[in-house]
């Protein structure tokens, strides 16, 4: 998994009723794109350090 900083980043739930999360990556750690990642969450505004789990996925920013 390898994300670059203006990309989005969606979590699915972990629970059957829980809500996905979503987000823009704001900067990331590593050069070459691994986690960990700075991200601001859509839901509330804050922001916060993740690595993200497997079944997370990206939304490129446009180039």
């Amino acid at each position: 998994m390898y994300a670059s900083a203006g990309d989005r980043i969606i979590m699915c739930a972990q629970q059957v009723d829980g809500d996905d999360r979503t987000g823009v990556i704001l900067s990331v750690q590593h050069p070459d794109g691994r986690p960990p990642y700075w991200i601001r969450w859509d839901q509330d505004g804050r922001e916060s350090l993740s690595y993200p789990p497997a079944d997370a996925f990206f939304l490129r920013r446009p180039q």
